[in-house]
């Protein structure tokens, strides 16, 4: 499951699990297409470039964005995890902001605990700065990278936590924003079969 952009692709590539002949990759995107890198308003290769505001609102605001520009992206995603064969392997650039939404979705319909969806993001920090020296490696990243400390990249409990107590404000939770969205009691059950298989 790539869940970069068309141009992120372009520019990086494919990657190379697509020359396996097993693997499918689906591709869908959580940013609005149409900018020269990744996003049609920031037009570069990170949105959440802009500082101006407050660093928990601004995280969950792009999280939500991507519920709110790509609620197609999401649900299809998701029902790919539980309708095909073989495991799935999610990822974005860094694997932790497009890619840590979309499991927590995931573990949400499974039924996991707030605290262990929580865990689970917080857990790609453990590698951040293995990831921020692949990706300072590509002009499609380095700019954006290279423009704060490193630990403002860092997954911290209170984004994901706040991203999700929007959904519980907004919507009553996780399920019923995808509900609202086109998933169905058949898709909960073919995704929770497998992942708690």
């Amino acid at each position: 499951m790539d869940l970069r952009s068309g141009p992120e692709v372009s520019l990086e590539g494919p990657g190379p699990l697509t020359s396996v002949p097993e693997v499918t990759v689906h591709h869908h995107t959580l940013f609005a297409e149409g900018g020269r890198h990744t996003d049609v308003d920031a037009d570069r290769a990170l949105p959440w470039q802009e500082r101006d505001a407050d660093d928990d609102l601004r995280v969950t605001g792009f999280y939500y964005g991507y519920l709110r520009e790509r609620p197609d992206s999401v649900v299809s995603a998701l029902r790919v995890m539980a309708l095909d064969d073989g495991a799935a392997i999610v990822h974005c650039a860094a694997g932790k902001d497009r890619t840590g939404v979309l499991c927590a979705l995931a573990l949400s319909v499974a039924g996991a605990t707030r605290e262990a969806i929580v865990e689970d993001y917080v857990a790609t920090g453990e590698r951040l700065e293995r990831v921020l020296a692949r990706l300072r490696a590509s002009a499609t990243y380095r700019d954006d990278l290279d423009s704060r400390p490193a630990d403002d990249h860092r997954p911290r409990a209170r984004y994901i936590e706040q991203f999700l107590g929007v959904l519980d404000d907004r919507f009553g939770g996780p399920l019923p924003w995808l509900e609202a969205n086109g998933w169905t009691e058949a898709d909960n059950a073919a995704l929770r079969s497998r992942l708690r298989d």
